[in-house]
C-alpha cells in the first residue's frame, strides 16, 4: 500500500517524462481533486453506464475509451441521464476520457455536481492504460528501507549489509573507484514490483548519492566521479552480509551452501562474507556477481566441482590410486 494518502491531484501533478508521461488535463469537477485513489486497479465503465450496477467497483478509476463515448453520445441523443445521475451517486475517485474525448453538458453538469473530478489525455486507451498501470503499481507496492549500501556490479544489483562500522561505505566506494555504480549509501528504500521483483533506490533523492567516509566525512560521488558512477534505482539481485571474521565458526569453502533473505516475500540469494585484515572484500564481491550471474544462465561452480568429485572417485583411476598405498593392507 502507498506510504501516504494518494489523490486526484498528486495524478494530475506526477512528474513523468516521454513514454511515461499520462498528458492529463481537469476539464471538470476540480472541486473533487482531493478525492483518494486507494487501489491500482482500473475500471471501464460501459455495464455501469448501460444501468448494470451488481458489483460496481466504484472505488476504481474510471475509464472511458471509444466504446463508453460511443454509448454516452446515445444517451445523449435519447435524452437519457437516469444512468448517469445513478453512476455519480457512487464516490468515484475520478472519470479520464482517453482519446482527447470530451463528455457532453450534462455528464459535466453532472460531475460538477457529485465534485467528480473529469480528466481527459491525448492517449489511446490501451497506451493510458498500460502508463497508469505501471505507475500505480509502483505507487502502491509494499515498501521498506533497509540500513545498508546498494551497488551495481557488473549489471546485478547487490545490496550489502552489516554492522555499523564494517566497512559497506569502503567497499561501496573501492566499487566506484573500480568503475561500478553507486545506487544508494545508509538507507536503501526497497518496493516490491509484481510481487517477485525488489527494486532498491536512495531514500533522499537529494543526498541518495553522498557517502560518509569515516575519517574523509561526506563526498559527493556524481562530483567525483560523474554520472557513470551513479544509478537512481536498480533490481536487487543479491545480498552481501559483511561480518567480522571469527576464528571458531565454520565458514562455507565450497559454495554449496545456498542462503537467501527474504525482503517483503521475495527470496534473494545471500552470501555472508567474514571481514579481516587482508582480505579485499571488493574483489570478492567483484567475483561473487560474477558467479551469481553464471548461476543465472544454468552453471553452478560448486555443484559442478562436487560432479566432478564424485566422477574421479568412481573412475579406475582413483582405485588404482587407492589400491596402489603400501599401506594398504
Amino acid at each position: 500500500m502507498a506510504d501516504k494518502r494518494f489523490t486526484v491531484l498528486d495524478l494530475v501533478d506526477i512528474n513523468l517524462k516521454e513514454h511515461n508521461s499520462l498528458n492529463l488535463q481537469c476539464i471538470g469537477g476540480r472541486k473533487g481533486l482531493s478525492r483518494e485513489i486507494s487501489t491500482p486497479d482500473l475500471n471501464r465503465p460501459m455495464g455501469a453506464i448501460m444501468g448494470f450496477f451488481e458489483d460496481f467497483a466504484y472505488q476504481r478509476i474510471h475509464l472511458f475509451g471509444r466504446g463508453e463515448v460511443s454509448y454516452l453520445r446515445k444517451l445523449q441523443q435519447n435524452n437519457e441521464t437516469a444512468t448517469l445521475r445513478q453512476l455519480f451517486n457512487y464516490p468515484i475517485p475520478c472519470c479520464i476520457f482517453t482519446h482527447n474525448f470530451s463528455p457532453h453538458k450534462e455528464f459535466l453538469e453532472l460531475a460538477e455536481a457529485a465534485q467528480c473530478p473529469i480528466l481527459v489525455t491525448d492517449l489511446g486507451t490501451a497506451d493510458f492504460s498500460s502508463r497508469l498501470m505501471r505507475i500505480l503499481t509502483e505507487i502502491f507496492s509494499p515498501r521498506q528501507s533497509i540500513h545498508g549500501v546498494l551497488v551495481e556490479v557488473y549489471g546485478l544489483g547487490i545490496l550489502i549489509l552489516g554492522d555499523s562500522g564494517i566497512g559497506k561505505s569502503e567497499t561501496a566506494l573501492e566499487l566506484v573507484v573500480r568503475g561500478h555504480r553507486l545506487v544508494a549509501d545508509d538507507v536503501v528504500d526497497i518496493h516490491c514490483v509484481n510481487g517477485n521483483t525488489l527494486m532498491g533506490s536512495g531514500a533522499n533523492k537529494i543526498i541518495g548519492h553522498h557517502m560518509e567516509i569515516r575519517g574523509l566525512g561526506i563526498i559527493n560521488i556524481t562530483h567525483l566521479f560523474g554520472v557513470r558512477a551513479i544509478r537512481v534505482r536498480k533490481e536487487i539481485q543479491l545480498v552481501v552480509k559483511l561480518e567480522g571474521w571469527d576464528s571458531s565458526k565454520a565458514y562455507d569453502r565450497l559454495g554449496t551452501d545456498e542462503e537467501t533473505m527474504e525482503v517483503l516475500g521475495v527470496k534473494i540469494p545471500k552470501l555472508s562474507i567474514p571481514v579481516k585484515p587482508g582480505r579485499n572484500v571488493p574483489i570478492i564481491i567483484e567475483t561473487a556477481a560474477l558467479n551469481e550471474r553464471l548461476k543465472s544462465m544454468g552453471y553452478n561452480a560448486a555443484k559442478e566441482f562436487n560432479k566432478n568429485i564424485l566422477k574421479w572417485i568412481e573412475s579406475d583411476t582413483a582405485r588404482s590410486v587407492f589400491f596402489g598405498h603400501d599401506d594398504i593392507i
